[in-house]
């Protein structure tokens, strides 16, 4: 899935993206909306890792996500 399919259907993404990253909570995922960047940062803080670690593990996670 491309990350334009992930935004068009954030709302129901976001559990997963959840799932995936448990201490993102409700409001980042309102906040973030469907934004990539705004998604990695907030993994990026959330876990405090570097930007390019965060950019791995949401390209890593788009690529296997599965409706």
């Amino acid at each position: 899935m491309n990350w334009d399919q992930v935004k068009g259907k954030w709302k129901q993404v976001k559990g997963k993206a959840q799932q995936q990253w448990g201490k993102l909570t409700d409001d980042d995922l309102d906040v973030i909306d469907g934004n990539r960047e705004e998604f990695v940062g907030r993994i990026q803080e959330r876990y405090g890792i570097a930007k390019e670690e965060a950019e791995k593990q949401v390209n890593q996670w788009e690529t296997n996500y599965k409706e």
